[in-house]
């Protein structure tokens, strides 16, 4: 199974809080098949202890390290928000990117999207796309 596949992206959405942001990309983890319900809490929980807030509208929130148990295979999920969420001051979130990681083989996505958030225009181009094979093509190691 891919780590990104079309079945985890979810585009053209919309959440009233980052909490509510986490759920959605958290679900997207859950029904595909990813994690257990109980690693979306982690995901909160983790939140709560630190910001998972990267810069440049992106925000990668993650379950902590307790939470393995929860993973049933390495994915990750992305939620696009348009509108954006407040997510930390002032700063507003409009991809939440949900990584459930076992190993070390979501290294290689989260590289390629270090790259892609450092570009301001792609990073845009995400934000605003209505196809999530763009995202997919963009973030696909």
């Amino acid at each position: 199974m891919a780590i990104l596949s079309v079945d985890r992206i979810q585009v053209q959405s919309s959440a009233q809080s980052k909490e509510e942001a986490i759920r959605k990309a958290g679900d997207l983890l859950v029904n595909s098949g990813c994690v257990k319900p109980a690693y979306v809490d982690g995901m909160l929980a983790r939140e709560s202890t630190m910001s998972t807030y990267l810069g440049n509208g992106v925000a990668i929130p993650h379950g902590e390290f307790d939470n393995r148990k929860d993973i049933l295979s390495t994915g990750i999920s992305v939620l696009q928000l348009p509108e954006g969420v407040l997510w930390e001051d002032e700063e507003m979130a409009y991809l939440i990117i949900g990584i459930a990681a076992s190993s070390d083989e979501h290294v290689g996505v989260l590289s390629k999207l270090a790259e892609v958030i450092e570009d301001e225009e792609m990073t845009q181009k995400l934000i605003q796309t209505n196809d999530p094979a763009v995202i997919l093509s963009a973030l696909d190691d």
